[in-house]
């Protein structure tokens, strides 16, 4: 009897064993099977991939990771910017065959590619898991995914010394879990000479011309280092109606969790290192021929794939978590203002739908327009929240300014010429914990309580200076409550601040 246990018991550890196993399964698809030149492939794209020096230890990287003769070249330039010398690599990979709750982990075992096994640092996976559900084991997610694998190659050739492997595939979490999921993994990186890597390609098939503004666009978004206005811009570019744009980025949920794991780590900046797409990478094909992870229609112009590479650098301070705009692109936003107004008096329609050309007019945008006439206020529309793009908020809160606005009747053509325009664009809006926290002249408040909700621009603490009746002017004429409905703790108030600019 316990012979038979024996056996059943080493059987069953070689089952366990054989499942942790992770063998190459995209070799000689996309990228070589032979050791010799795929080592060849990889030094060679490397030793090509320039970048102009970084200020602070690069914390992670975004790297595609389509076929090597497509997208080899770009991700060559992540890895020159890292060291030689990290111990652990963590690798935040886009899920494309299984749907995951969260964070799918191949928790043992090993990955291998013909360059040799890396394995899995099961301590730290296992930690994962036991901190949230939202990590769990699961090897059939990484059985047929391609976005793990195809970074090690890069890897095993730039550092120097063995390293071990917490791998993770994503793609469904909601954007709270997503950052949570970041969050928690920064605190197990802290301390410890490691490396994040975010596997994703961007744009999904849509033109050349399309894929270069979705794509920079969504450059601009990495570059606030705010995870969820990343996660939104995605679906406020997915909504503008790009042709055959069937994603802006695969990766989407592992740049959302590692934007927030890299920002748990400290202050960080995101530094574009090169961009491409399957046509400008186009047709460089090794030995191992077209099946290299690209279907042969996307080496065109009609269909492409965008590829970013990237680096998250330790900086001084945080990023600020918006785009500065320069003073000829405001000029352009007042222009486009009064051309919304203009059209809806004469009864054009403004051409939409499209990306701009001008990549932040593309991003997420809360705006409010301000009209005034003769000094006095003439309307006053826009949104508290992004919901569309910068410019698309900018031609809405015109024209609801201008003829919505139910405390002034509608715009009149003869008084075109007499009004001025003036947008604000808010931050974020941040909850305050009462009223001593609110600054008088800098920020802009928002109380809400019971369905009603209310907002005050910063402008107009010039009207009213003294924090006491600001807000109680702002119960009672915006949100339609008592006048002291601010000083009660069921009473929601939030801060943000504007960037304002007139004509």
């Amino acid at each position: 009897m316990k012979n038979t246990t024996l056996v059943f018991t080493v059987v069953m550890f070689g089952i366990c064993a054989l499942a942790s196993a992770r063998e190459p399964a995209f070799a000689g698809k996309f990228y070589p099977a032979d050791k010799k030149e795929l080592a060849a492939f990889v030094d060679s794209a490397l030793a090509k991939g320039e970048i102009p020096g970084l200020r602070g230890a690069v914390r992670g990287v975004i790297v595609p990771h389509a076929g090597y003769p497509f997208s080899g070249g770009i991700a060559a330039y992540a890895y020159k910017a890292i060291s030689d010398d990290y111990e652990l690599v963590v690798i935040l990979g886009a899920g494309h065959t299984v749907n995951v709750k969260g964070a799918a982990l191949l928790a043992g075992g090993y990955y291998e590619t013909p360059l040799g096994r890396v394995p899995i640092d099961e301590k730290i996976s296992a930690e994962l898991i036991k901190a949230s559900p939202l990590f769990e084991d699961l090897p059939a997610a990484h059985a047929n995914e391609h976005s793990v694998e195809v970074q090690l190659p890069f890897l095993q050739r730039r550092i120097k010394k063995p390293f071990k492997l917490v791998a993770a595939v994503l793609n469904n979490a909601a954007p709270d879990d997503l950052a949570a999921i970041g969050r928690i993994l920064g605190k197990k990186l802290k301390g410890r000479k490691a490396l994040l890597v975010v596997s994703t390609d961007l744009s999904h098939y849509p033109k050349h011309e399309d894929a270069l503004l979705a794509d920079n666009t969504l450059a601009l978004a990495i570059k606030t280092m705010e995870p969820g206005y990343f996660w939104l811009a995605n679906r406020i570019l997915l909504s503008k109606g790009v042709p055959e744009l069937a994603t802006c980025a695969c990766g989407e949920a592992a740049v959302t969790a590692a934007m927030a794991a890299v920002n748990e780590l400290g202050p960080s900046r995101f530094v574009e290192l090169k961009y491409g797409d399957s046509h400008t990478q186009a047709p460089h094909f090794g030995s191992f021929g077209k099946s290299a992870g690209q279907a042969p229609d996307l080496a065109g112009p009609e269909r492409v794939v965008g590829y970013l590479a990237g680096a998250f650098v330790a900086a001084d301070k945080a990023a600020a978590g918006k785009i500065d705009l320069r003073p000829e692109q405001k000029k352009i936003l007042l222009g486009a203002a009064r051309e919304e107004i203009s059209n809806r008096l004469l009864g054009k329609k403004t051409p939409s739908g499209g990306l701009s050309k001008d990549y932040a007019f593309n991003l997420p945008g809360a705006v409010f327009v301000t009209l005034t006439e003769s000094g006095a206020l003439r309307g006053c529309v826009g949104t508290i929240e992004p919901r569309m793009t910068l410019l698309d908020a900018v031609r809405y809160g015109a024209a609801a300014a201008a003829f919505e606005d139910t405390r002034f009747k509608p715009l009149e053509k003869e008084e075109l010429k007499k009004i001025k325009a003036e947008i604000s664009i808010l931050s974020p809006l941040r909850k305050a914990a009462g009223a001593v926290e609110i600054i008088p002249h800098k920020q802009g408040v928002v109380i809400v309580r019971d369905g009603h909700s209310g907002l005050f621009l910063p402008q107009v603490w010039e009207q009213i200076p003294d924090k006491e009746a600001f807000l109680s002017e702002l119960c009672s004429q915006k949100a339609g409550l008592e006048r002291n409905c601010w000083r009660d703790k069921k009473t929601a108030l939030y801060v943000f601040t504007v960037d304002s600019f007139s004509e």
